[in-house]
């Protein structure tokens, strides 16, 4: 029986690797000399290569000489060696993975924050102790589940508010989702970020898949390689599994009785070590001694892109601001929040999560810094034009958010694309601000396309016009005078408010608004406020409803009849002064007339000289005319008969003490 031999799709180097070892090629090829801080990744054939052409290994920055380059390893460090390297005055170059320099800021942010900083992974990895020395506080590292459960046992007091999680790059990928499980049921608000390298967690599925169908699985990597050593783990639950450095160690391995033989490989691994093995372990090939140029090895185990080239990528990690993509290149891929979508309100988390695989362009490449600038977006208007072409030729409504206010109108994205909507096609009254549209979600047709240019038009109006229709014929069908409604205010006038009764609007007169006198109808409600009103009047022929909104309950003169008999005694304030009297308020919306002659015993010439504006006077009530809702009241009912009110002509009069 033949021996089948398969390597799995993601063996070999990661893109922060292969950037790492490629800054640091470029660095020899420029004729620097270079020292790495570490191994610059875990691989003694790649290191040995180095050493070969000059580089030397260093273990802290004290050993740097003058003149040398520090190269900072995919491992990333604790901020203070950084600070060390520019306080000596060193050039260095920061080959950190880009993933584990994302996992530095969430940290750095989190631990300034308040937060407690919970990191899985092992303690004495490098890029562990890189992340734990860029919290500002004591952050606590697990390796296994045990480990977190002991953790909160002893710091349960405090560990369970304000806590954020994080992973190393190379983490178990289902060990970490039991750890988040436990945290979530044991915290009360928990900020988890998924930090495991995308290309580490594919690695890990395909080597279990792959071991699951194999009699004997071969793993290439470095010894101290921690991402090596998982795979290792993961594939011996299923099957056979050695762990070698390269071709040399097959020698001592028996494969006679294996016929089906996985290859994996880790992340610091390049690509002719995995070729070699492969090559070894072929019957019909024989293997040469030969030298080979890890440098142009590196570069060509990556497929090589190009401006506005369309590519698949798996989103490894989103914040705020942007998606990282693993778009298979020795780059590191970034999608701008302005590249992923149209519509302001939504951030990165809106649009994409990790583990997605996407479609993108790509607009930019930087290969100084390694990085490539992709769009979502415009793979998305590409797709979603031709929706709208064929949204067009079936008449379908769309449904799409207004993003802006441009000269003419306003644009609409809706499946990726933009579409422009005239202003006359933009709402139903000529007097609406198209301003208000923006960041609403609208529905519209496509009215006209072009094609050749990738355009389109569309009519928010006629959506919105066939909608009112319709909501007009349903409430005709059914309305009733006296039917109760909530709608909200629409629009305000001098002389009432309309309100929107659900696609049909009504009118409340300014009348109608308040018991007690208004200047405006702005003094009782507010554009956007939801009134409880009921139908007064309907006029099907001039599609008119008049509402009311005043509660009987309320009426003032009903309260004032429930409380108040003739020949009671009130205390009222003087709202007004006219030459024949003044009115008092009783209660607020009912006043009551003092007559000139009811103000006092004696002969009252000028009201004003008695009573003024905001008087408090008590006054008995003589006379209640309910049927034209009138009140008399006096003061004089309440004077003794020989109390005489003094005036000018009497004070003249009065004798004076000598």
């Amino acid at each position: 029986m033949n021996k089948k031999i398969t390597i799995a799709k993601t063996a070999g180097f990661c893109f922060g690797v292969n950037r790492a070892v490629d800054m640091v090629y470029k660095a020899i090829a420029g004729g620097d000399k270079v020292v790495t801080l570490g191994p610059i990744i875990h691989n003694p054939d790649v290191v040995n290569d180095m050493k070969n052409k000059g580089v030397r290994v260093i273990s802290s920055v004290s050993e740097a000489k003058p003149g040398e380059i520090v190269v900072i390893r995919s491992h990333g460090v604790p901020y203070s060696v950084i600070e060390e390297l520019k306080a000596r005055g060193l050039e260095y170059i920061d080959a950190t993975c880009p993933f584990v320099s994302r996992i530095h800021k969430i940290v750095r942010e989190k631990s300034a924050e308040g937060f407690t900083i919970l990191i899985a992974g092992d303690c004495s990895h490098p890029e562990v102790k890189g992340i734990v020395g860029n919290a500002l506080n004591e952050p606590f590292v697990f390796n296994d589940f045990a480990d977190l459960k002991e953790i909160f046992e002893k710091n349960n007091n405090f560990i369970q508010k304000k806590v954020a999680i994080i992973a190393q790059t190379t983490y178990n990928n289902t060990l970490w989702g039991k750890c988040v499980e436990f945290i979530e049921n044991n915290c009360e608000q928990p900020q988890i970020y998924n930090t495991i390298c995308n290309a580490t967690s594919d690695r890990q599925t395909e080597a279990a898949e792959l071991a699951a169908k194999s009699d004997t699985m071969i793993v290439i990597g470095g010894k101290e390689s921690s991402n090596t050593a998982k795979l290792c783990e993961i594939c011996s639950e299923y099957c056979k599994c050695y762990h070698i450095e390269n071709a040399d160690e097959l020698c001592g391995i028996d494969l006679s009785g294996s016929y089906s033989i996985g290859i994996t490989a880790g992340a610091s691994t390049p690509a002719y070590i995995i070729k070699e093995v492969q090559t070894l372990m072929s019957d019909n090939v024989k293997i040469m001694d030969e030298e080979f140029d890890f440098a142009k090895a590196v570069d060509e185990s990556f497929k090589r892109i190009y401006t506005g080239n369309r590519v698949k990528g798996y989103i490894t990690a989103v914040n705020d601001a942007e998606a990282i993509v693993d778009v298979g290149t020795k780059h590191t891929g970034y999608v701008p929040l302005s590249e992923l979508t149209d519509n302001p309100a939504l951030k990165p988390k809106d649009v994409v999560k990790v583990g997605d695989e996407v479609d993108l362009i790509v607009i930019k490449i930087n290969d100084a810094e390694g990085i490539v600038t992709l769009s979502k977006k415009k793979v998305d208007a590409m797709v979603g034009f031709d929706k709208i072409v064929k949204a067009k030729d079936n008449g379908d409504i769309l449904t799409g958010v207004v993003i802006s206010v441009v000269k003419g109108g306003v644009i609409v994205t809706s499946e990726g694309a933009r579409i422009f909507v005239p202003a006359s096609q933009a709402t139903l009254r000529r007097d609406d601000k198209l301003e208000e549209l923006v960041n609403k979600e609208v529905q519209f047709k496509i009215i006209e396309v072009n094609e050749q240019r990738g355009r389109a038009v569309g009519s928010i109006k006629e959506v919105a016009k066939a909608q009112k229709n319709e909501a007009q014929a349903k409430f005709w069908e059914s309305v009733n005078v006296g039917d109760t409604f909530k709608g909200q205010v629409k629009s305000i006038t001098d002389f009432g408010v309309f309100v929107d009764l659900g696609g049909i609007d009504g009118m409340v007169h300014r009348t109608e608004l308040s018991w007690t006198r208004i200047k405006h109808p702005s003094d009782v409600c507010k554009v956007g406020d939801v009134l409880e009103v009921y139908i007064k009047d309907l006029d099907k022929e001039k599609n008119r409803i008049s509402l009311g909104y005043r509660k009987a309950e309320d009426n003032p003169w009903e309260i004032f009849k429930s409380k108040y008999n003739v020949d009671d005694v009130v205390k009222a304030t003087v709202v007004s002064v006219t030459p024949f009297g003044a009115f008092a308020q009783i209660i607020p919306g009912i006043d009551g007339l003092i007559h000139i002659s009811q103000i006092a015993n004696q002969r009252v010439d000028k009201v004003a000289d008695l009573l003024s504006v905001g008087q408090e006077v008590e006054a008995k009530i003589t006379e209640i005319d309910a049927e034209n809702q009138r009140i008399s009241i006096s003061m004089r009912a309440l004077l003794p008969e020989e109390e005489v009110v003094e005036t000018a002509e009497t004070a003249e009069e009065a004798p004076v003490e000598e």
